[in-house]
């Protein structure tokens, strides 16, 4: 039988043969909506500065002459300068790179995972794990950290047994709890178990030590896998590089699974021109830890339960009805992300407006009568933030000396934004 355009376009996912363990899910992702402060997937909230930005269009420009050739299958110039990059006496042989680390840890379950094997993690964690597990058909297992949130280390051990898991994975600093697992334990993991244990750093950059990294255990262990994105420290989102550290051998398998001429040309030459402006790229690194750090400490303030985070975002509750406050925010014109245990919401570290923002919305959910005033709702016509209920961070002023921040709070208690 031949379907008429009507009968295709009116055919879903319940009409088409499925796989089993995909009936009924859902494509992940965080909500992607239009809001005046967007804090919910703990991007870099700077863009490129001006000079970064021409490299780019320089770097587009000159990939445009030759784009009908492929790229270069193995990206071995982008390889060796993530090389250069992290240091540790690395080269190209022992960096894999793939669009967001994402697809490069979805490598590695390609090549050591499948069918009868099993993945292991610690959560709660980093919620794309099950997938990369699920889409490679290889068995996931999830055991629960301690009630800090740490991993330990002989129930770790003992579980990776048990399990006879072929890949770990370890999310340092974590997600969405932003708190760090020692080296040490780290290291423990490695020398009494068989499995490729990936730890994945994509927000080693805003730690408070960026050298204290499992990099420097790579050359004890060649079963041990560094994973790393482009995507949050180098506000670098848009172009979806990620990549991994490992031994020959690790990288060697990667390159077999891996789709023919998986990083275009003008990923691999973006990439490339970030790299050549790495310092300005993490210029706000410090600034973004600060923040992070400063909300941490507000929100406790307010009686919430935050973990201590080293990244570039706080998980903060509990709340009796999480996504109630969640919509109560998003009412405000302000995205945090429903992620983590049961109860607990995430924001990202913005631009010191964004975050200002974030308290005035958050303040006036949970205390609304006490909940700052500014500009045409405050006694003051000046337009600034009143200095009491000013946040430690800097905000920004226009000309006028008013601050984004105010006037945007002002619109959006009146919901015109």
């Amino acid at each position: 039988m031949t379907l008429t355009t009507d009968t295709a376009e009116l055919a879903g996912l319940a009409d088409l043969p499925l796989r089993d363990e995909l009936v009924g899910a859902k494509p992940y992702g965080a909500p992607q909506l239009d809001v005046a402060v967007a804090l919910n997937v703990n991007e870099n909230p700077y863009a490129p500065p001006s000079k970064v930005r021409s490299s780019f269009e320089a770097a587009i420009a000159d990939v445009a002459k030759h784009l009908n050739r492929y790229p270069d299958r193995d990206a071995v110039a982008l390889r060796g300068a993530l090389a250069d990059y992290l240091g540790f006496g690395l080269d190209y042989e022992r960096i894999w790179a793939a669009n967001g680390s994402n697809e490069a840890m979805t490598h590695i379950l390609q090549a050591f995972g499948g069918p009868g094997r099993t993945a292991l993690t610690f959560g709660p964690t980093y919620s794309m794990y099950p997938e990369y597990a699920r889409n490679t058909h290889t068995n996931f297992v999830e055991v629960p950290r301690t009630a800090t949130f740490d991993i330990d280390v002989e129930a770790a051990v003992a579980a990776i047994a048990e399990h006879k898991a072929s890949v770990v994975f370890i999310a340092n600093p974590n997600n969405p709890t932003g708190t760090r697992v020692p080296l040490s334990t780290i290291e423990a993991i490695c020398a009494r178990s068989e499995a490729i244990v990936v730890v994945d750093e994509a927000y080693q950059e805003f730690t408070h030590y960026p050298d204290d990294s499992a990099l420097s255990l790579l050359g004890e262990y060649p079963r041990l896998v560094v994973a790393r994105t482009m995507s949050k420290a180098f506000a670098f989102a848009g172009a979806r590089v990620g990549y991994l550290a490992s031994s020959k051998g690790v990288v060697d398998a990667c390159r077999v699974v891996r789709l023919p001429y998986h990083l275009s040309d003008p990923t691999q030459a973006l990439a490339l021109a970030a790299l050549k402006h790495a310092d300005l790229l993490l210029a706000q690194v410090s600034q973004l830890a600060a923040t992070c750090q400063s909300t941490q400490r507000w929100l406790r303030d307010l009686g919430l339960d935050v973990p201590p985070s080293q990244a570039n975002f706080a998980l903060f509750g509990p709340f009796d009805d999480a996504h109630a406050v969640w919509e109560a925010l998003l009412e405000r014109g302000v995205l945090v992300r429903e992620v983590g245990p049961l109860g607990y919401l995430r924001v990202s570290a913005g631009t010191p407006d964004e975050m200002a923002v974030f308290r005035f919305a958050l303040q006036d959910v949970l205390h609304p009568e006490s909940t700052p005033t500014p500009l045409a709702e405050s006694t003051s016509t000046s337009g600034e933030i009143p200095a009491d209920d000013a946040p430690s961070d800097t905000v920004v002023e226009d000309e006028s000396g008013a601050s984004w921040a105010g006037a945007l709070w002002t619109k959006i208690k009146r919901r015109d934004w």
